[in-house]
């Protein structure tokens, strides 16, 4: 027989936080994670944002959503979207209550670190040619040398048409890569600092080696690639100048681990936030409050421009919408809160002096409720106040949804913002929440399904709860 629980322990049960794998709550959690990641990996070949919005379109229209309407009124449980660009996107359910009552918003970003083309990006070095590159966002340049690379994005030709490129996704594409120095030559090189090993002028995408069959002709390797591409797209050298073209790792979303708990691939930050954001969108029925499911562009390099959170495209999308019911965007978005679905860093215990383990995400404790990001002394940071977390937190437990807190490592350790900062800004109550990723950042990152799952039912839960803010 067991012996009885001391004093002690009961109030330990009572009053202590026991964190817990949420493996442990058995294999059907874990079947019905690694079912819903198969959607997840599908999501994850659109590499770009504008793949992204290409992608979600068509699946949206097969859900109901129709093209918003400028003026028109919309009833409860109707379905719309509204298109920015091609490079964000804008998704709505109306609930059963009144516009008047707020929103329940979710926003996740679907830009990653890449190397952007420069405008000029073609040349010729010793009978090679290359792509010249400037970096897109936070990397370790040292990480982009010497693994498989595809090429993504579109060019506008100057008669008008638009031309989309993916070269290196499918079985049988050729793909590129980034040279470095042999290690037998590397001494100098091996003493630099990490972050002056590679420069970022050395991110040249080597594209191809041999010579147009014409002596008449300089450059002939160069020319070799352009023919090709003129062959493939139509295009001319000049058209590089409105392009936008870049280049990111050419790896497969895949199972890793063993046990295939984990997902490793390309973009999960923050591809994991805006699927998770956009199945519960999809799954949201008859939600009491209108569901508002945001992809943004830009977040990676300060969400600047008319496709990032520092611009007003949401704002104005609001105002247009509750303008019909005869209302002000600004008294909605008071009553109204948002999710800013980002991911935070796992704890790694190859690099634990990173991390405060108290305060810390951990894989598999499900998602990671962030009260606050930024730096030193909580700089450039939204820091949501108590009453969002505890609404926060009351959804998530009535729902029985595992979760976590999580800081962004350890004070003065470095630190990063979200678009939490740039939504709040609008008066309107902003918390992030996100699954912590290994690796973030590098070309191959690392999620745990079970967490990207759970984040799914979180962000539903939020937006099928009838709950309204104090």
């Amino acid at each position: 027989m067991a012996e009885d629980e001391s004093k002690g322990q009961k109030l330990a049960k009572e009053l202590l936080m026991k964190p817990k794998n949420v493996g442990e709550a058995g294999p059907e959690l874990l079947q019905k994670a690694s079912e819903f990641c198969e959607g997840y990996k599908a999501f994850l070949c659109n590499k770009t944002e504008r793949e992204v919005v290409d992608y979600s379109i068509p699946i949206l229209k097969e859900h109901g959503y129709t093209e918003f309407e400028m003026g028109r009124k919309y009833g409860p449980g109707e379905k719309l979207y509204y298109n920015n660009r091609g490079k964000a996107l804008i998704m709505m359910t109306v609930g059963k209550r009144s516009v008047a009552d707020g929103f329940r918003l979710a926003v996740a970003h679907t830009d990653s670190p890449r190397l952007d083309f420069k405008p000029n990006p073609l040349y010729e070095d010793t009978e090679m040619a290359y792509f010249k590159t400037h970096y897109y966002g936070g990397i370790k340049k040292y990480q982009w040398t010497t693994i498989p690379l595809s090429l993504h994005g579109v060019i506008k030709k100057v008669d008008g048409t638009t031309v989309k490129v993916n070269i290196g996704e499918e079985e049988g594409d050729p793909l590129f890569c980034i040279t470095d120095l042999l290690p037998h030559l590397a001494r100098n090189q091996m003493e630099k600092p990490a972050a002056k090993v590679i420069e970022g002028e050395q991110l040249n995408i080597l594209m191809g080696c041999w010579p147009f069959a014409d002596e008449k002709v300089s450059e002939k390797v160069k020319l070799n690639i352009m023919s090709m591409l003129n062959e493939k797209y139509g295009i001319v050298e000049s058209d590089f100048l409105s392009a936008e073209l870049c280049a990111v790792p050419a790896y497969k979303p895949q199972d890793y681990g063993l046990d295939r708990s984990m997902i490793g691939a390309y973009g999960q930050d923050d591809s994991v936030s805006a699927y998770a954001a956009f199945a519960a969108e999809l799954d949201a029925k008859d939600p009491d409050f209108t569901t508002i499911t945001v992809f943004t562009d830009k977040e990676e390099t300060g969400s600047d421009g008319n496709t990032g959170m520092q611009s007003l495209f949401l704002k104005d999308f609001i105002e247009d919408f509750v303008s019909a019911y005869g209302l002000s965007a600004r008294h909605v978005l008071m009553k109204s809160v948002c999710l800013s679905a980002d991911v935070n860093a796992a704890v790694d215990p190859a690099f634990g002096e990173a991390f405060e383990r108290n305060n810390c995400s951990y894989l598999n404790r499900g998602p990671v409720v962030s009260k606050y990001t930024g730096s030193g002394g909580k700089y450039s940071t939204n820091d949501a106040s108590a009453e969002t977390m505890g609404f926060i937190r009351t959804i998530l437990e009535k729902a029985e949804v595992p979760w976590q807190v999580g800081e962004l490592g350890r004070v003065d350790n470095g630190g990063g913002g979200t678009i939490a900062a740039y939504i709040s800004t609008h008066n309107l109550d902003t918390v992030d929440i996100g699954v912590p990723v290994l690796s973030m950042h590098a070309p191959l990152e690392i999620t745990s399904k079970a967490d990207v799952y759970l984040l799914y039912k979180a962000i539903l839960a939020f937006y099928m709860s009838p709950m309204a803010k104090e």
